[in-house]
């Protein structure tokens, strides 16, 4: 069993930045697949960024990259979400998930999800 806390969410001005954090319980955190994805108000959940259980192998959705970077400490139980340059269209509840396994796009895939926190970037 996994739990998840995000924070970190806010009010950003576009061209700014922010830095989610995902905090997990459970033993054995290191052995997850972790990620974010995001749902904006009347659109699907999108996947944002996938990290392997290592923290070797990292994964982007196409318009995230350059822009954001997930990172993970496993000493700490804890994923990152580094969010960079903002944009009005990146307004959207960030939610942490985790899976047994390689991470994935599909969020069907992911067995735990945590509460999501609201980021809000204004133009």
């Amino acid at each position: 069993q996994v739990q998840l806390v995000e924070s970190g969410g806010g009010l950003v001005q576009a061209g700014g930045s922010l830095r989610l954090s995902c905090a997990a319980s459970g033993r054995t955190f290191r052995s997850y697949g972790m990620g974010w994805f995001r749902q904006a108000p009347g659109k699907e959940r999108e996947f944002v960024a996938g990290i392997n259980w290592s923290g070797g192998s990292t994964h982007y959705a196409d318009s995230m990259k350059g822009r954001f970077t997930v990172s993970r400490d496993n000493a700490k139980n804890t994923v990152f979400l580094q969010m960079n340059s903002l944009k009005p269209e990146d307004t959207a509840v960030y939610y942490c998930v985790a899976k047994v396994g390689v991470v994935s796009p599909n969020p069907w895939e992911y067995m735990y999800w945590g509460q999501g926190t609201q980021v809000t970037v204004s133009s």
